[in-house]
């Protein structure tokens, strides 16, 4: 019911911190739903009032950078993506310190712009650093520390350590398990690229079986037509499919 309004309002008339809140989060939900166009869109037009209206080090700009940087990234604009994160955790490293969550965060998502394109070292070792700070921050258990876990577990894998990356992979899928449900859609991220991992070590028939289970659960949580259904879909026809990164909310 209020998606159409947080979708339609001047931005310029949003001038609290809890308003750019809620019409940040209104966007980050079209991200998660597939839309990510109309998303990018009404991000692109925060972002620029924003960074007008309040200046370039404010929280609300930042917190908008960093949700357009990753519609950037869903709509394959990996550069300008990659660019909006360097300028956000560089201001975000200077404002709040290295070791900062909101840093942290930041860090985690430019490790995925990076590898986006094609600079997986330097995305797996920032990962690596990124994972090391959120362990000792936020503790082994929290959710932005199991999304870190989990995208560097791709970047282990894109670098032929599928071994380690099934490793990290299973580890993490527990936790999230414990900590977020199975059914969470962060859950059964980390399933669907357990089973790519699985199925490339030679270990089809258990790729099979979680991979089915991922694509039950995605179908009732996120739909039929959702991305990631189609993504686990394509992976169970042809036992191979392109791994998930996982950005940390906003």
């Amino acid at each position: 019911m209020l998606l159409p309004h947080l979708l339609a309002v001047d931005p310029a008339l949003i001038t609290s911190g809890a308003g750019r809140g809620v019409v940040r989060n209104a966007c980050w939900y079209l991200l998660d739903r597939g839309q990510a166009r109309t998303a990018r869109n009404r991000l692109q037009q925060l972002y620029d009032t924003w960074l007008r209206r309040l200046g370039p080090d404010h929280e609300g700009t930042l917190w908008t950078a960093y949700c357009l940087a990753r519609a950037l990234d869903d709509t394959e604009d990996h550069a300008s993506a990659r660019a909006l994160d360097e300028d956000t955790l560089q201001r975000r490293r200077r404002l709040l310190g290295e070791d900062h969550p909101e840093t942290l965060t930041t860090a985690s998502n430019l490790a995925i712009r990076l590898a986006a394109l094609g600079q997986t070292e330097e995305a797996r070792t920032l990962g690596e650093d990124t994972l090391t700070r959120q362990r000792r921050v936020l503790g082994e258990d929290h959710p932005d520390t199991l999304r870190t876990a989990h995208n560097l577990a791709i970047r282990l894998a894109d670098l032929g350590q599928t071994e380690e990356a099934r490793t990290l992979g299973e580890a993490t899928l527990t936790r999230r398990r414990r900590v977020l449900g199975e059914d969470h859609p962060a859950t059964l991220i980390t399933a669907a690229n357990l089973a790519i991992d699985l199925a490339a070590l030679g270990q089809t028939e258990e790729a099979r079986t979680l991979g089915e289970d991922t694509l039950t659960r995605r179908r009732r949580v996120l739909g039929e037509d959702h991305p990631n259904t189609l993504t686990i879909l394509r992976f169970l026809d042809q036992l191979g499919a392109a791994r998930e990164d996982s950005d940390i909310g906003g």
